[in-house]
């Protein structure tokens, strides 16, 4: 994923074009600087009209750069955060004007892990309230445009990070994924984006245990990308006791694994979304063309993983009042409309029958998605039922003949999140001239076998690294 010679001259004064793993590389051959790669990000944000930070931490991240170690993983890499994930003396909103005046006072787990690893940490990317929403859209920061076309949602709830990492403002940027909130954004922006087996990378301290969905990872333009950040992060912590024993090599046993005689089943709808026609076409192709190149069996499995309705989306608000506490009702007027709604919802209506219907509920879906996984190796879907829809959107609509918005959405990723398995999304091709994202979920703890899935495809049909007008 490196650049050449001419590439290079040709970008002048603007953000690497490359990858963050081919960023460390011009480090350390002297080709450009940190100091240098810092200023060009930070003076392409202040140009840009996407609204994808919402904070810059330009005096530490100067001082950062100018005593850079780059032959650490990612020396002097400048990496954008979530502004969900704590840093400690950054704004810690969680994008609420709930807590618009609070400031972190320790770094996550994740965050301490990439400070070990190099990173130069200096801004924040935006998000959804509280990540309760695939959008980008909160009363604190306003609205986020996708890198591609700043009228269109960049997908949540990790939006900003997809924006800025698309868009050519930030080489490499963090996410976390509690129903889709990496892939979405990733498949809508044209980005690789994986969701690690539940647990892989820890996510604390002071974590919330429930529902037990969320995962911590990144928002990258390539596979090895996100290979390294899984070496520089993952591996068990304490103050996350779901978290999994560390695994090393993941950038070097990238194309290690035989993918041969592996089955695979193409269910673009995943037995319930609503897609549009042009999209479905695509996964189909595009995973037909993938299970040509890695050698996969294509079989016909019947497939229909059941969502967890109502009952799931109201029993999940109760970690949202642990983070309130008090303050709920009378913050009632500064939270989104869809998250106040939804609070006053579940305050009215949870008792121990809604609790029970989760319990049973997840239970089907663990059940249906072993029963697939005693047949098949992948599954191969899509990431988002259209392209990126107006970026104003915050709920389901029908524009012409397909249903967009956040509930479609999370049709085709929250399943993974329910059972824990690792799925990421690929860059699949382009309609209307946005990106369209085919999605791979695979077992459990067989992340590596979809990176070597993903790293076909990005051989054989190599994609943007940024958009062609970047940075934007």
């Amino acid at each position: 994923m490196s650049l050449s010679d001419s590439e290079r001259v040709e970008m002048g004064d603007t953000p690497w074009f490359g990858d963050a793993c081919s960023l460390v590389d011009a480090f350390r051959s002297g080709d450009r600087s940190p100091v240098e790669e810092l200023d060009v990000c930070l003076a392409a944000i202040d140009a840009s009209d996407r609204n994808a930070f919402t904070h810059l931490d330009t005096d530490a991240a100067r001082a950062n750069a100018n005593a850079a170690d780059v032959n650490l993983p990612f020396g002097g890499v400048p990496v954008a955060v979530k502004e969900l994930e704590p840093v400690a003396g950054w704004p810690y909103n969680e994008a609420s004007l709930v807590f618009a005046d609070r400031v972190a006072d320790h770094d996550s787990t994740q965050i301490t892990r990439l400070r070990s690893a190099g990173a130069n940490l200096f801004g924040q990317t935006a998000a959804s309230e509280f990540g309760g929403l695939n959008v980008s859209i909160t009363k604190l920061h306003g609205v986020t445009g996708n890198a591609w076309d700043k009228t269109r949602t960049a997908g949540g709830s990790s939006g900003g990070s997809a924006s800025a990492v698309a868009g050519g403002l930030a080489p490499i940027a963090s996410g976390g994924d509690g129903g889709g909130s990496i892939r979405i954004p990733a498949g809508f922006n044209g980005l690789f984006g994986m969701k690690g087996t539940a647990g892989r990378i820890p996510r604390g301290p002071e974590v919330l245990i429930g529902p037990m969905t969320v995962v911590v990872g990144c928002l990258a333009r390539s596979v090895r990308d996100t290979a390294r950040w899984f070496d520089a992060c993952n591996g068990f912590d304490s103050r996350d006791p779901y978290s999994l024993p560390r695994i090393d090599g993941w950038e070097r046993a990238l194309d290690t694994h035989d993918l041969r005689g592996k089955r695979a089943v193409i269910a673009p709808t995943l037995g319930s979304a609503i897609l549009r026609p042009e999209v479905e076409e695509i996964v189909r192709e595009q995973g037909e063309a993938l299970a040509k190149h890695a050698g996969l069996q294509l079989v016909d499995v019947p497939l229909t993983l059941p969502g967890l309705g109502f009952e799931w989306a109201v029993a999940n608000l109760a970690t949202l009042l642990v983070d309130l506490g008090d303050l709920w009702p009378a913050c009632k007027d500064d939270l989104t409309m869809e998250i106040a709604f939804g609070l006053e919802m579940a305050s009215g209506v949870m008792n121990l029958d809604i609790a029970a219907t989760c319990e049973r509920n997840r239970r089907a879906a663990n059940e249906a998605m072993a029963d697939v996984f005693d047949q098949v190796d992948f599954v191969l879907c899509a990431t988002n039922p259209d392209v990126a829809y107006p970026a104003e959107v915050t709920l389901n609509t029908r524009v012409g003949s397909t249903t967009v918005g956040p509930e479609n959405n999370g049709a085709l990723t929250i399943p993974a999140n329910i059972t824990g398995n690792p799925a990421c999304s690929i860059p699949a091709g382009s309609l209307d001239g946005l990106p369209v994202g085919l999605q791979i979920i695979g077992r459990h703890h067989e992340d590596a076998l979809l990176f070597d899935l993903a790293r076909i495809v990005e051989r054989e049909h190599p994609w943007p690294l940024v958009v062609p007008n970047a940075p934007v």
